[in-house]
């Protein structure tokens, strides 16, 4: 008996691009992220580096008065004191977080990242002003600017101009009462011309750094890679498991593949991803420091402190990454790239100095990752690792973002399993 004739099933009519381009719907997705996406990363980053010295907010300064001599006939105060008192007074409000102490704690600030530079007025200041009245002055009354380059260059620029801009009207101040003494009517053009700006104004580096430190900058950097090493094990992971259990499709070029789906819950898929990103960042974390510093020459003390921070670091973002991507699903990693990259760079204060920034941006380094894992490496490559230099804090807020990542996906995982959101999706028919 002749068996009955299967009847065949036409193949799908192909589609050509041209007729696909005419839908609406097709473009409406990707045209509105894309546009906010670069409207949202255009305002971020620019508005963050716009104008540093009209957003100046307590920008902490060191004031140091060492001058010992006696006060100038007719006067209260030396001029040390004069000139302290006046640079202080003179800066716009709130623009500058003058901090008056002795010369060992302007060291010690510079030593632990906690101003930006100082200004030192020497214990002989009032002496040699008084010297240039008598015709008898061995020396030009010197004040030093002392910069501060482990917080970073453009923060440690900023700190230097005020502290130039200060000095030097300091000096024309002086100039102008020295005219006007008696001792000074009889003094030839050349000797007048001296006195009416008479403070020479010095440059030296209060905290050097090494050579190999990027100008202050290598610290942002490597946090920096940290974060993105970080970000990318943990959203290729994501993408690995899921394609490996049969929940996403592997295309390489024109090889396409679609494995078998395994059956698990999404709080079990969490953990094996969490587990695998903290596996795989051991690696990476590694070839970030070969990297750096045995291939680069980084300067870099307190190497096994640098590995382990730096590991606890990545750790932290690798989890969220995780947490966010299970929350969020298909759009996790774009939310977690605007919360680990978007907003953390122009936020981190590594580059531009928060003080220096709208308030948006210091609300945002108080918790975002980029500003404590910064100041962290910060401490130690350039301040000793100091705790009080931002280790501290560093270390406290990797705690708070280990426990944040685990509590946020797994509180949402387990919402989804026991809702009964599982993500079992049927099999592809056979070719």
């Amino acid at each position: 008996m002749a068996s009955p004739i299967e009847p065949t099933v036409p193949a799908p009519e192909q589609r050509r691009a041209g007729a696909l381009l005419r839908r609406p719907k097709l473009w409406l997705v990707p045209t509105v992220l894309a546009a906010l996406v670069a409207l949202l990363l255009s305002l971020l980053y620019m508005g963050g580096i716009i104008d540093p010295n009209g957003n100046l907010h307590h920008l902490p300064v060191a004031v140091v008065d060492a001058d010992t001599g006696a006060p100038l006939p007719g006067q209260r105060e030396n001029v040390g004191a004069q000139v302290a008192a006046a640079v202080v007074a003179g800066s716009p409000a709130g623009s500058v977080r003058w901090r008056q102490v002795g010369q060992a704690e302007a060291q010690d600030l510079l030593a632990s990242g906690k101003v930006y530079g100082a200004l030192l007025i020497p214990a002989d200041f009032t002496a040699s002003i008084a010297a240039l009245t008598t015709g008898h002055a061995t020396v030009r009354p010197t004040i030093t600017v002392l910069t501060n380059p482990g917080v970073g260059s453009l923060g440690s620029s900023i700190a230097a101009q005020i502290d130039q801009g200060a000095a030097h009207q300091a000096s024309l101040s002086i100039g102008r009462e020295l005219d006007s003494a008696p001792a000074t009517a009889a003094a030839d053009p050349t000797a007048r011309l001296l006195l009416a700006d008479p403070v020479a104004v010095v440059t030296q580096v209060g905290h050097p750094i090494g050579q190999h430190s990027g100008l202050g900058l290598s610290a942002f950097y490597y946090a920096l890679l940290l974060v993105l090493s970080a970000f990318i094990t943990g959203n290729l992971v994501h993408n690995g498991v899921d394609s490996a259990l049969g929940y996403a499709d592997t295309e390489i070029g024109p090889w396409h593949q679609r494995k078998p789906t395994v059956p698990i819950g999404r709080t079990q898929t969490l953990v094996l991803k969490m587990a695998m990103t903290a596996g795989i960042l051991v690696l990476t974390t590694t070839m970030v420091m070969v990297a750096c510093v045995a291939a680069l020459g980084m300067d870099a003390p307190h190497i096994p402190l640098l590995w382990i921070f730096s590991y606890c670091a990545c750790l932290a973002v690798g989890l969220g990454v995780q947490a966010i991507n299970a929350a969020f699903g298909t759009i996790g990693q774009l939310v977690s790239m605007f919360v680990f990259i978007a907003l953390a760079l122009p936020s981190s204060g590594a580059t531009v100095p928060l003080e220096a920034t709208p308030a948006f941006y210091r609300f945002l380094g108080a918790f975002e990752p980029m500003r404590q894992l910064s100041a962290g490496v910060r401490s130690i490559l350039y301040f000793d690792a100091r705790a009080d230099a931002g280790l501290a804090r560093a270390w406290l807020m990797i705690a708070v973002g280990f426990v944040v990542a685990l509590a946020f996906g797994f509180l949402m995982t387990r919402y989804y399993d026991r809702k009964g959101l599982k993500r079992l999706v049927p099999q592809p028919p056979p070719s």
